[in-house]
């Protein structure tokens, strides 16, 4: 692996340094297909940019690109959105091809196809460095936005991995708290069962939900073990299959047989998993809190539904969360308007453009000023930020191979077509290529 891959990466201890007040991070993007310009009713000309997201970001690319156009009329942002999966696939066959958007969604780090890294290494992302908002990213945060000290990446903060829960069904059921380990977890996973409520919903026909469990607790069973567990991976030293994601996969596993999930997960979507919950169907969903307000809009009273830590550990002082930059956007560097593009994403990067986007998702805000706000719903996390927070594993991967290979995995897993030793080994493998 060269020294410019591994400079590109958030180290753990990077992380856990800067974190401070803050959270952590996840889904979600933007992008486009191709400029157009079209008369408009003054007699000038309209700059027409293409954007493509996924669903996620829907919200807050509306009201900016809304605001964009009030401060700039000349130019506007014609957005359309698809799923997260498809994004990793067709849209990166498009940047491949010269026919990119002039902006398009960017994952943190390089633990993907549309990876800051990936991307940018291969020339296809412009470069941001010279925009104000650049020169405010947590010196933590640097890798996941940055290649050789190049800004690729626009991000408006971070977000955490938790379980979003119905509050009237746990009241229902007689919980009174969200659980602090994991055998007080496993209790009320057990208490919501006889109650006649599915516990976990699990919308594993969706690649992406497959690893958010696995995310949600390898920081416990991993990096507060080894905090240094990546930087050993990425030498050699350590391996999927040697560490304590064995155990993460096992517990995992464990929910299955005891029957916490719903009814055949490898054929239940994000879209039904979020109904589920919202619903009251089931307790709740291991997920990140950028979809929290999908969780809300499909219920019928929002405030019934919050957040809190998985506790992947017996021990309340051993559990550490999962958290990560939220996934971004960045201008394609062969567009046909890069500086219009370019353009945008300052106006992105301006304060209260952050904080707006941070609270459309849930997030918390990049930078903050006195009118930043963070969800209640997130601040039961915050206290694990300053030394028990973790970026989510992918950012530090040193390929795309790695996390496709996670989700079918899990998928077989939870099918019984495979064992967890094969699982490992097969991420192992990934990893090495």
């Amino acid at each position: 692996m060269s020294d410019q891959l591994h400079h590109a990466r958030v180290s753990r201890g990077q992380f856990l340094s800067m974190m401070g007040g803050l959270a952590a991070a996840t889904l979600a993007t933007a992008c486009s297909t191709r400029p157009e310009t079209t008369a408009t009713t003054g007699g000038g000309s309209t700059t027409d940019l293409k954007f493509i997201g996924v669903a996620d970001q829907k919200t807050p690319m509306d009201e900016l690109a809304a605001a964009y156009a009030k401060a700039t009329p000349a130019v506007r942002i014609n957005a359309s959105y698809a799923p997260t999966d498809q994004v990793q696939t067709s849209l990166r066959t498009q940047l491949g091809a010269g026919n990119a958007p002039d902006l398009h969604v960017v994952y943190p780090g390089s633990g993907s196809a549309m990876s800051m890294t990936q991307i940018a290494q291969a020339g296809l992302l412009a470069d941001l460095s010279a925009q104000a908002w650049t020169k405010t990213i947590p010196e933590g945060f640097k890798p996941a936005f940055q290649v050789e000290g190049k800004t690729h990446l626009y991000s408006a903060g971070s977000s955490v991995i938790g379980a979003v829960y119905n509050k009237k069904v746990f009241e229902q059921a007689g919980i009174d708290a969200p659980p602090a380990t994991w055998s007080e977890f496993l209790a009320v996973c057990d208490k919501l069962k006889k109650a006649g409520v599915t516990p976990i919903a699990l919308g594993a026909q969706t690649p992406w939900v497959t690893q958010l469990i696995t995310y949600a607790l390898v920081p416990s069973t991993v990096y507060a073990k080894d905090p240094t567990f990546d930087d050993k991976q990425l030498a050699g030293q350590a391996s999927f299959a040697g560490s304590g994601w064995r155990q993460a996969m096992e517990m995992y596993l464990e929910l299955q047989k005891r029957g916490y999930f719903n009814d055949k997960p490898n054929g239940t979507t994000f879209e039904q998993q979020t109904s589920m919950v919202a619903t009251g169907k089931a307790a709740m969903a291991v997920q990140v809190s950028a979809v929290l307000p999908d969780f809300r809009k499909a219920a019928s009273s929002p405030d019934d539904l919050s957040m809190f830590p998985v506790p992947g550990a017996d021990t309340a002082d051993q559990v550490w969360i999962p958290a990560g930059v939220v996934v971004g956007l960045g201008a394609a560097a062969k567009g046909r308007n890069v500086e219009q593009a370019k353009a945008f994403i300052d106006f992105l990067g301006r304060q209260e453009s952050i904080n707006a986007w941070a609270k459309a998702i849930s997030a918390i805000p990049l930078t903050q000023d006195a009118s930043s706000t963070i969800d209640p719903a997130v601040k039961s996390f915050l206290p694990f930020t300053k030394d028990r927070a973790v970026p989510f594993m992918d950012q530090r991967w040193p390929n795309a191979e790695v996390q496709p290979v996670h989700f079918a995995v899990v998928q077989e897993l939870l099918a019984g077509d495979s064992t967890i030793d094969q699982a490992l080994k097969k991420m192992d493998e990934a990893y090495r290529k």
